[in-house]
């Protein structure tokens, strides 16, 4: 059932000569969603220096998609020990680990990660001893949850037997990234009220550094905040909002630090939801929706950029509202890349009498857009205008609306366009994610353009290494 057995195996030799009292076996593991697999994990001690010697039990979880995809972390302690939650361990014994966030295929392996989960445990030891009578009240407590935990299951599965709702009807969303933007997106998404559950998935380091302190001091309804990406299992939809904070130089080590961050990413979102839209709200969009449908393996359809959705809006509402147009705005369109080189493009035109009219018409409509261009440029998309387009898309995603939508969306074949790049262009959009692309209007200038837009992605695209 390992995707990659043979890589697997590969590591796990290296891993067994290093720590040959390392014990392998393959066991049901039970995901935050209740779902199960059977998983190959292996339990050991690794040596730590804390003042004295420590042997640190823990056990890992080696996914099916590995080694695209990092180990399940857990300490192991023993009846007589007792958990340090901290930075790097939850209450549960759950291994949270910088390694673990940045985890990339070749350059991050199983033996790497132990080393650095020795060392972050020589800064703070995750383990301390108790008392006799301490062990005894946890082997007294642990017992009696376990009983508690196999009526829980039971009733699980007798519930499952009988009916109730149908979890294939859920409306769940997991929002990757607790930044500023992967916030708002929460915040809009929830106030839409489109999902039955909004999952913000934190894989910042540290509780302070992802922002989401509030979120947990006010907890919202239906949101919950996570840092495993088993709580994604089963999204609708799942929106990418994250963005490399490193130190790179150039532009093209910016873009590339993202490609390294979506490398760890996009294999476990793909595993835990393997019928989801990917949404990607990170930038640049064009870009990371090209990397985002080469990491997943995902037909087309099913990743989806923001693009210029939120423009395309705002566009609208200046010619109906500001110019009053209200004939033209409904057939009008921001398309191509987002930011400086969009471009105002219409999918129909008026049918009119004569050539003379059509071309009064359409100079008459260029004037008009141009108005409606000058009014858009230097409104900056910030993170809650960002969240609210977000909330707009995946409402007409989860509602099957069959709403047009401006989306970065893979342009191969359109407008003489030969290269595997995302632009936007305008998408019908449905559960399934893209529907059909809605035909435009073929004006050579727009083409143009486009094609030049096509040809600069592409370009930086072949500099990437995916």
């Amino acid at each position: 059932q390992y995707k990659f057995r043979d890589l697997t195996i590969e590591e796990l030799k290296n891993v067994n000569k290093t720590y040959p009292s390392f014990t392998f076996s393959m066991n049901t593991y039970t995901f935050k969603d209740g779902s199960q697999k059977d998983l190959l994990n292996f339990s050991g001690t690794v040596p730590v220096k804390y003042g004295n010697s420590y042997n640190i039990p823990i056990h890992l979880w080696i996914l099916d998609s590995h080694p695209f995809a990092p180990p399940i972390c857990f300490l192991k302690p023993t009846v007589n020990m007792g958990i340090s939650v901290g930075k790097h361990v939850d209450a549960h014994g759950r291994i949270y680990l910088p390694y673990l966030q940045n985890w990339s295929h070749p350059k991050s392996t199983v033996i790497g990660l132990i080393k650095e989960m020795i060392a972050k445990f020589e800064e703070e030891l995750p383990l301390y001893s108790l008392s006799s009578s301490d062990a005894a009240r946890r082997s007294e407590l642990l017992s009696y949850i376990a009983k508690i935990t196999e009526g829980e299951t039971d009733m699980k599965s007798q519930s499952k037997i009988g009916g109730g709702k149908n979890e294939g009807c859920f409306n769940k969303i997991t929002v990757v990234g607790a930044g500023d933007l992967g916030i708002a997106c929460v915040l809009a998404v929830a106030a839409k009220g489109a999902a039955d559950k909004v999952v913000l998935l934190d894989l910042s380091e540290g509780a302070a550094k992802g922002g989401t302190m509030d979120l947990e001091i006010f907890a919202l309804p239906n949101v919950e905040i996570s840092k495993d990406f088993s709580a994604s299992a089963d999204s609708k939809v799942v929106v990418l909002t994250v963005n490399s904070l490193g130190n790179a130089q150039t532009y093209l080590d910016v873009i590339q630090s993202n490609v390294d961050l979506f490398r760890g990413i996009i294999p476990a979102i793909s595993h835990y939801s393997q019928n989801t839209v990917l949404l990607v709200a990170s930038h640049p969009v064009e870009v990371m929706t090209y990397v985002s449908w080469k990491l997943s393996a995902f037909p087309k359809s099913r990743v989806i950029g923001v693009g210029a959705n939120l423009d395309t809006e705002r566009f609208q509402y200046i010619l109906t509202n500001i110019l009053k147009a209200q004939v033209l705005a409904k057939d009008a369109w921001i398309i191509g890349e987002q930011g400086e080189n969009k471009v105002p493009s219409w999918t129909s035109c008026n049918l009119v009498a004569n050539q003379t009219e059509a071309m009064a018409a359409h100079n008459s409509r260029e004037e008009v857009a141009n108005r409606a261009m000058e009014v858009l440029k230097g409104k900056g998309q910030r993170s809650w205008s960002v969240g609210l387009s977000v909330a707009d898309l995946t409402d007409s995603i989860l509602k099957d609306k069959r709403k047009v939508h401006s989306v970065s969306t893979l342009a191969k074949g359109c407008c003489n366009i030969n290269s595997e790049v995302f632009i936007s262009l305008p998408c019908i959009l449905g559960t399934n994610g893209v529907i059909e692309m809605v035909k435009l209007e073929e004006d050579p200038l727009v083409q143009e353009k486009l094609q030049s837009t096509a040809g600069s992605i592409h370009d930086l695209q072949q500099q990437l290494k995916l």
